[in-house]
């Protein structure tokens, strides 16, 4: 990476293609069968983006990915344009359609915006009335374990980690900051699948995402909002030194 711009540079991890079959998606909400097919085929293919099945650069057709999701070529294009205006995908006119790179410009903006909502989620949270119940899975949450080299488990880690960091914004009740959190959490995913197939599986965060509950639970916005800010820049420095290397 050295010899190109770190402005643009494509983000270095995620060589490695991960094979395997797409996660089953939960059933879809009873709808029109345009809309559903539709959402069935975009939430297929951003799975597949951010788990890495598609790697970035990689280029799609719509005859591929008809054929993949068992859907006419209508719904696919109508997912790739989502996708697109979710940078996850970029449509090339008479090319096809291309996975985007993860450049480390886009990488130290993941954690700007990060930072800029989930700081301000942690301490709203802090100031709020909390749903028992939230807090109660937020606690499970924390606690999540993995062992390294065990993707299985790693990727059991991802889902709670987003469920985690997702929930501490709905502790907030704003839905803004929910659907900011959501939104930046789908590129954070696709960060940490990418690690891993090269075989890092970062840092264990058990510690700081508890002490991050018990300020909020503590009614310390100030406190909440200071270890989330840490938490994440922890976390940014540890990727950015791996994307450099």
């Amino acid at each position: 990476m050295s010899s190109v711009k770190r402005a643009t540079a494509p983000f270095a991890i995620g060589s490695v293609r991960r094979r395997g079959r797409p996660r089953k998606k939960p059933p879809t909400p009873a709808v029109p069968e345009k809309r559903s097919l539709s959402e069935r085929v975009y939430q297929a293919l951003k799975r597949d983006i951010v788990t890495g099945i598609f790697q970035s650069g990689e280029a799609l057709t719509e005859k591929v990915l008809a054929r993949r999701y068992k859907a006419s070529r209508t719904p696919v294009r109508e997912a790739a344009v989502r996708l697109q205006h979710e940078h996850l995908l970029r449509i090339l006119p008479n090319r096809g359609y291309f996975v985007s790179h993860i450049t480390l410009r886009q990488l130290n903006e993941i954690y700007e915006f990060r930072a800029a909502v989930e700081c301000t989620a942690a301490e709203l949270a802090a100031q709020r009335n909390l749903d028992g119940g939230l807090l109660a899975r937020l606690t499970q949450l924390a606690n999540t374990n993995y062992a390294i080299e065990d993707r299985a488990s790693y990727e059991h880690f991802i889902e709670a980690d987003t469920e985690f960091h997702v929930g501490i914004a709905r502790l907030s009740s704003n839905h803004l900051l929910v659907r900011a959190v959501e939104d930046a959490r789908c590129q954070m995913e696709r960060v940490m699948y990418a690690a891993i197939d090269i075989g890092y599986y970062g840092e264990m965060p058990i510690k700081e995402h508890q002490e991050i509950l018990r300020a909020i639970q503590n009614r310390n916005p100030a406190l909440a909002r200071k270890l989330m800010y840490e938490h994440i820049f922890g976390s940014k420095h540890r990727v950015l030194r791996l994307a450099s290397g």
